[in-house]
Parts: C-alpha cells; sequence; structure tokens
C-alpha cells in the first residue's frame, strides 16, 4: 500500500473537477455556525459510550426528520442512516460521522465539560468526548442541512451514515462498521464513494491534513493473562508468581519492535495499556490480566508480530512455572489499514483547499491511531481526511492528544470541517462519478 507523494498528488489534482464555489459553499454553511456549535457543546455534555449513544442518535434522527428525510435508526444498535435524494440524476456518495465518546474523565474546565460517569469493564470511570466524536456528529448534522437546503438543484444522492461504537462496542456486543454492514448498510445504497473526516490534535486549527495510500494503521487487540498459584506474599516459593513473570512479559515483548523488526519497512506498535491483579497487599494472586494493541502497516509483518508475541508470552509464562492463556489477537479481525483511494484523494484535494486555502492543505505523515472507516473504503473508493483541533499558536505536537482528558478542541475547527466536507460532497456530486474514481 504505497502512498502517493504529494507533489504527485497536487499535480493529479491540477487536472481533477472542482465545480462548486467557495462562496456558494459558504453561503450554504454560514447561516448554521452557530447550531453547529451548539449541537457540538450539547453531545460533548452528554456523551455516551459505544452501543449506548441513545440519546444522540435521537438527537441526530429528530433533526433528519426536521429535513424532510426518513432516517433508519437502531442499525448496528444505535446507529443512524439516511439519503438525501437530489433533484437531479448523479453518482450516489455517503457520508460518515462517528457517535460514540470514552471511558475518560474530562479535566478541561469548561463550561459545558462532561461530568458523565458510567460503568465499564466493572469500574465507575468518567465518560468524554476524548476524540472528538462529538464535533464530526455535529458537522454531518450541518452538513446534512446544507444539502436538504438546495435538494431540487443537487445531483444525485448522499447516504448520511452517523456509525455507532467506533472506539469499538463493548466485551461481548458487536458493533461499529462492521456491524453496518454486516446490517446492510450498503445493500440498497452503493456509494461510488465515501467520505468521512476527524479533528485531529497533531494539527492547529485552520489545518487540513490528507494522504493518499496508507493513512492510519491496521490495528488489534490482544488479551495475555499469565496464570500463577496464589500464596502469601510473605511466602513467594510457597506459589508461583504471576506478577513477575507478567512483568517480564512485557519487559521482553519491546523488544519484538525494537529489535526484531524490520521498521526500516513500515512502522510497528505494540502497547500494553492495562494491567490487572491482585487486590491486597500481602497476597501474591493467582492470575494476572494484561491489554494491549498492536498497529501495522504491513500484512506479513502484523502475522509476524501475532506469532512472536504470542512465543515471548509462552516461553516467559513457562520459564516461571506458569501458564498463559495468550488471545493474539483477541478479535477475530481488527480494523485494517484505513487506505485513501489516489485518484479519488487527487480529485478532491481541490475542494479541501478551496475550504482551508491552499496553504493549509497539508500531507499527513502515516498515522498509527486506526479508524473503522477503514471497512467502507473497502466497499467503495473513500478519502478520510484531518480537520487541526489545536488552537494557532500552540505547539501542535504537544497539545494533549486524542484520547487524553484533556484533549481541547478549538471551535473554529467546526467551520473548517463543516465547510470541508460540504465542498467535497457538492464537488463530487457536480463532477458525477468518473471512471478514474470508480
Amino acid at each position: 500500500m504505497r502512498s502517493l507523494s504529494f507533489a504527485m498528488l497536487c499535480a493529479l489534482a491540477a487536472v481533477g473537477p472542482a465545480t462548486a464555489d467557495a462562496a456558494e459553499v459558504e453561503t450554504l454553511i454560514a447561516p448554521l455556525d452557530a447550531q453547529v456549535l451548539a449541537w457540538r457543546r450539547d453531545i460533548h455534555q452528554h456523551p455516551e459510550l459505544g452501543n449506548r449513544e441513545t440519546r444522540t442518535a435521537k438527537l441526530v434522527a429528530d433533526h433528519l426528520r426536521k429535513l424532510g428525510l426518513q432516517p433508519k435508526t437502531g442499525i448496528a444498535h444505535t446507529g443512524v442512516v439516511a439519503v438525501l435524494k437530489g433533484g437531479k440524476p448523479g453518482p450516489k456518495i455517503a457520508l460518515r460521522a462517528d457517535m460514540d465518546a470514552l471511558p475518560v474523565a474530562e479535566r478541561n474546565a469548561l463550561p459545558f465539560a462532561s461530568k458523565a460517569v458510567t460503568t465499564y469493564r466493572g469500574e465507575q470511570v468518567g465518560v468524554m468526548h476524548a476524540c472528538g466524536h462529538d464535533a464530526h456528529t455535529a458537522v454531518l448534522m450541518g452538513v446534512a442541512q446544507a444539502l436538504a437546503s438546495m435538494r431540487d438543484e443537487l445531483p444525485g444522492e448522499v447516504l448520511f451514515v452517523f456509525q455507532p461504537a467506533e472506539e469499538g462496542p463493548p466485551e461481548g456486543e458487536e458493533g461499529g462498521a462492521t456491524l453496518m454492514l454486516e446490517q446492510g448498510l450498503f445493500g440498497d445504497f452503493k456509494p461510488d464513494a465515501v467520505f468521512g473526516l476527524h479533528v485531529f490534535s497533531s494539527l492547529n486549527a485552520g489545518q487540513i491534513g490528507v494522504r493518499a495510500g496508507a493513512t492510519m494503521a491496521a490495528s488489534d487487540r490482544f488479551e495475555i493473562t499469565v496464570k500463577g498459584r496464589q500464596t502469601h506474599g510473605s511466602r513467594p516459593w510457597g506459589g508461583v508468581d504471576p506478577i513477575i513473570a507478567t512483568a517480564q512479559i512485557i519487559d521482553n515483548a519491546q523488544a519484538i519492535v525494537s529489535r526484531q523488526m524490520d521498521i526500516s519497512k513500515q512502522p510497528v506498535v505494540v502497547t500494553f495499556g492495562a494491567i490487572k491483579g491482585g487486590v491486597r497487599h500481602n497476597i501474591i494472586p493467582d492470575q494476572v490480566q494484561t491489554l494491549g494493541t498492536i498497529r501495522t502497516f504491513d500484512t506479513g509483518m502484523r502475522e509476524d508480530v501475532f506469532a512472536r508475541l504470542r512465543s515471548v508470552a509462552e516461553h516467559v509464562a513457562a520459564a516461571h512455572g506458569a501458564t498463559v492463556e495468550a488471545k493474539i489477537p483477541l478479535d477475530a479481525q481488527g480494523n485494517p489499514v484505513t487506505f485513501n483511494d489516489p485518484a479519488l484523494t487527487a480529485r478532491m484535494l481541490p475542494s479541501l483547499e478551496k475550504a482551508a486555502g491552499a496553504g493549509n492543505v497539508i500531507e499527513m505523515p502515516l498515522v498509527m491511531g486506526s479508524e473503522d472507516f477503514s471497512y467502507y473504503a473497502r466497499e467503495a473508493p473513500g478519502l478520510f481526511f484531518f480537520v487541526g483541533a489545536t488552537p494557532k499558536g500552540q505547539d501542535a505536537s504537544k497539545a494533549p492528544s486524542n484520547h487524553s482528558p484533556e484533549f481541547f478542541l478549538d471551535e473554529s475547527a467546526l467551520k473548517v470541517g463543516t465547510r470541508a466536507m460540504l465542498q467535497v460532497a457538492l464537488d463530487y456530486l457536480n463532477g458525477g462519478a468518473s471512471d478514474s474514481a470508480k
């Protein structure tokens, strides 16, 4: 999955169609700015975890009905979709926004900061839109209204996709993009192209980042449970200590990336994100469980990491007299690489430049984060771009990242996002479904 250079992308873009004037987009969307801002703040103040986005889904569905659309609800538990049919013949596109929040306690002093709490993995946690999905939902609600206002002149059809559980469904449940597709999202409506965006802390407000080809990493979860034998903390020789074994598994696993993978080919990440074992200071527990994530861009390297991590877990546990249950990967399938169709990316680059200004559209490096938008982009040519979230003048490389309890969205990103998505939609619809983007 080789990416085009940004220079090549710009050269290809120079010959691509771009038909909607930026002033037309501004006229359509500017009256909605205050409402988009209000939606975002309301959703931010009332976050919901994946497959539990009932309030958000109702807000979205009610809005779509007011636009004269007939939304379908309950798709993949809480998903909402609706089709806008334009008054003229033309191509079909899908626009996607995700709605779910994260089990993170907010630490921003905002008047609309989240105070929500819930139970996650058996523990009470805060709930926060720490990844900006509140902004994505509000942006697409605004874009839907703008497009609906001109339906008689609009060529083609638009499928609005408000997706639950992008961050992953709760344990034991299905959800997200895969379940929406399994339940027939593109069954009756087969788009010629699918578009999505993500607000991103590594970019400053006013900027848009885009990359052709492989853009975001494949992601896989893993779970390693080391089983020992419980004993009193004063008599460690009387049992088998799973804590020591787990610590050495984590330590030895670092060499997989740093010493065993050819990261000059493609980057790889192995991260342990949770450790749970024991309840008392003087009891060595029976078992310790760890959870983590693997990020890759190459299928062969992905399988190699799986095998090497299993080997480390099994051999280290055995050396301590413990046993191990290594679910690597934890799920039958993780998110694949998010791949931006090169021809579609080149074609829509002028649209992004009209929305943000040519000097504000930059080439993204490979992003080790993942997205289940990747599944949609396997069904139709896809374009997924990034909208800067960190205030201008602030070093974006040092800003609290997405998923941080201090993740902060400069709300001017809403204006950039609505204009970019609307511009992309109109330019594609007015330009038709060209052969290069099919």
